[in-house]
Order: structure tokens, then C-alpha cells, then sequence
């Protein structure tokens, strides 16, 4: 298989789950008995994927370009990492009052969050560069920010990536019981208030990863129900020297320039801003109303084969704007990420033509909202409707 072509990620060995199986409803699974003590399968490629691979392989060798080791990523790198150092400056050794600190805060949370959506991202998916050294400089950005790029892996590229909005399979939709985003999801009595609740909610995100998170699946080498291995050694270096870095400009050496309430203030304000605009943004792709959330059937096989799969259970939104998605990352192609979490991001916006056609001419569910805010009023549709009685 040549590098243009699409990719299924490599399953991972059964893990078992903590989710009782059941009856559930929602998606043409209403009232099966479902088994999440084993991991789904999917059923053989029935032309879509192969397709679309040939399609995008067709457009890569036509317009020449690298699918990684892009010039675009490198320079982008540059103004972010830049951008990143300003705000940085500003907020701890230049402002002298609030009014000139809150938007020097902002704009560090700004800056995080285009680290995370763009350099980390891609190089985690090793779509960054064809060398794996450099992949790896890129994913360790991740570490920089205050959480780690060894627990991200297992968590969004192992148990997301491949088993997107799969209930006891996806750790992306599984955010223990303050938050309702599946229909196989049990609903509590206070989820009919989600829709209002979580976005303050949504700000704690970063700082729990920071200080808390992250440790609990270190030490307990799970994540959510699902077992991980042991880092290795030099993961485990990069683990704790990222968090004494972070923690060390985050906290520590405002400190010493400014009292320590005020660098704890503003520590939840940086990590707040960040936490709401990370977890906003991940959660328009798939917790919104076009996205599917599919169950295995009694034999435990999904009705869809894998790619087809990762298209009907992830939504496009604001593809028309260069600012959203240079700034995001192409994290509002996520359709396109899903398909070819192999290549730099910045083709999507090319890629998604080739998507879009293809998904319709085989019959597959493609979603997009045309804008940012039409993907938010969907997922707090979304949630409205999964705090009812009548979704339980």
C-alpha cells in the first residue's frame, strides 16, 4: 500500500470493559443485548475505502505535493511556537494590570490550543514528517502544554481513532457520569441541565488533565476501563519532564514576580479558556446530532465497514474559513482526519472535495455544518435531547 493510500489503524488486542452490557436504543440497536467485554469487529471493505484511497493516492501523484514535511507546517510551527512565547512574555513580565494581563491570558490560551490542534496533533498521527525523530519533537509539544503525549496516544489515537463514538470503546464519549453524549449512556436525573452546565464545566478540562488526570492513568496504567502497557523508559522521562517544565512556568516562576494568588488566578484563567476552547472544538465532530453512535451487533460486528464507519460517526463544520482552519488545524475536517490521520492537515481542505464526492456517489453519511456556530447550536441540541427522559 502506498503512502497516498487510506489506512485502517492497527486494532489492539481485546481489552476488557467495566460497561455492563445491556439493552440499549438509538441507531438501529434499540433493545439488542450488547457484548463490551470484547472489541467490535469490523466487516470487509466493500469498495468505499478502497476507492477513496485509490482517489486520494490519484490526487497526490497528479499535484506532486508531500503528504508530510509540508513547507506550510514548518512555518506555521514557527508563528505558533512565536505567538506562544509572546503572549507568554506579555501576560507574566510586561502587564501591570488587569486590563492588560486578561487578554495577554487569552491569547496564551489561543496559542496552547494552536499547539495542540496543529503541532501535536499532526505529529502524534506522525503527519508531520516522514522522519519519526521529528514527529516525535512535534508530539512532545503535547508534554510542553501539561499533559502527555504518551497517555494521548492510547487515549485518542488507539481508542478513538478506531472506534469512534462506539460506546465502552471510545474514551472520547466516555467523561464519567456529570456528562450524557450517547444514547447507551446511562442518564442521570441531572443530566436534563447538561445543556446549560457543561460549558462552564468544559473549563476545568486542561488543569484536571494537568494536575490530576494524567497522573491517575500513569499510575494506575488504565485509561477510563481499558488496561494500557507500561511506558517505556524513555516515555517515562518525557512523562515527568513534562510535567515538571509546565509546571515549573505555569505556577513556579510567576511566582517569583508576581503574589501567588494572582498566578493561581490566572493559571485557571489560561487553563480554563483552553480547556473550553479544546473541548468545544473536539466535541463538535462527533456529540453533535448528525453523528452516529452505532452499537455491534449479538455477534459483536459492526453494521459498517471501519471507514465508512469514521464517516458516519464524525461531522465536518466551517470548511469555508481560512482563519478556523488554520487555526484549528484542520480540526474541522475531521471527517478527512478520521479517513487520513496520515497525512498533514494542511490538505484537507483539498481532500474533503475527493471525501464528500466519494461518500456520496457509495452512499455513505456525509455530514458538515456550514459554520463554527451552527456546529455549537447542534451540540447543545445534542445535549438538550440526551438529558430527556425520553432518550434514556
Amino acid at each position: 500500500m502506498s503512502e497516498g493510500q487510506l489506512k485502517v489503524p492497527e486494532l489492539v488486542p481485546p481489552v476488557a470493559s467495566q460497561l455492563s452490557p445491556g439493552p440499549h436504543s438509538g441507531n438501529g440497536n434499540a433493545d439488542k443485548q450488547v457484548d463490551f467485554h470484547a472489541r467490535p469487529k469490523f466487516p470487509k471493505d466493500t469498495g468505499f475505502q478502497a476507492e477513496l484511497s485509490r482517489r486520494v493516492g490519484a490526487y497526490f501523484q497528479a499535484t506532486g505535493k508531500p503528504e508530510r514535511d509540508c513547507w506550510q507546517m514548518y512555518l506555521k510551527t514557527f508563528i505558533i511556537l512565536a505567538w506562544c512565547a509572546v503572549s507568554y512574555w506579555l501576560l507574566v513580565f510586561v502587564a501591570q494590570t488587569w486590563w492588560q494581563a486578561l487578554p495577554a491570558a487569552l491569547s496564551l490560551a489561543c496559542a496552547f490550543a494552536a499547539i495542540g490542534f496543529s503541532i501535536q496533533h499532526d505529529g502524534g498521527h506522525s503527519a508531520y514528517s516522514r522522519r519519526p525523530w521529528i514527529n516525535r519533537l512535534a508530539a512532545w509539544s503535547l508534554d510542553l502544554m501539561g499533559a502527555s503525549s504518551y497517555l494521548w496516544h492510547w487515549k485518542h489515537h488507539i481508542f478513538h481513532h478506531t472506534y469512534s463514538n462506539i460506546g465502552g470503546q471510545d474514551t472520547d464519549i466516555e467523561l464519567g457520569a456529570v456528562l450524557r453524549v450517547s444514547p447507551h449512556q446511562r442518564r442521570l436525573w441531572f443530566h436534563r441541565w447538561q445543556h446549560f452546565y457543561l460549558w462552564p464545566l468544559y473549563g476545568l478540562m486542561a488543569g484536571r488533565w494537568h494536575l490530576y488526570g494524567d497522573f491517575k492513568d500513569y499510575f494506575t496504567r488504565k485509561i477510563g476501563p481499558h488496561p494500557i502497557p507500561r511506558p517505556k523508559a524513555w516515555e517515562d522521562i518525557v512523562f515527568w519532564a513534562g510535567k515538571l517544565v509546565s509546571i515549573g512556568y505555569f505556577l513556579v516562576l510567576p511566582m517569583f514576580f508576581h503574589p501567588v494568588w494572582l498566578v493561581l488566578l490566572f493559571y485557571l484563567i489560561v487553563t480554563g479558556a483552553l480547556g473550553i476552547i479544546m473541548s468545544v472544538v473536539f466535541q463538535l465532530a462527533h456529540c453533535v446530532e448528525e453523528a452516529d453512535f452505532p452499537l455491534p451487533d449479538e455477534t459483536n460486528r459492526m453494521a459498517s465497514a471501519w471507514a465508512a464507519h469514521q464517516a458516519e460517526t464524525t461531522v465536518d463544520f466551517a470548511r469555508r474559513s481560512p482563519v478556523l482552519s488554520w487555526w484549528l488545524g484542520g480540526l474541522n475536517f475531521q471527517i478527512e482526519h478520521h479517513l487520513f490521520p496520515r497525512v498533514c492537515h494542511v490538505h484537507y481542505p483539498a481532500l474533503s472535495k475527493i471525501v464528500e464526492a466519494t461518500c456520496n456517489e457509495y452512499g455513505v453519511k456525509y455530514a458538515v455544518h456550514p459554520t463554527f456556530w451552527a456546529g455549537i447550536a447542534s451540540h447543545y441540541r445534542w445535549l438538550r435531547r440526551m438529558g430527556q427522559p425520553q432518550t434514556a
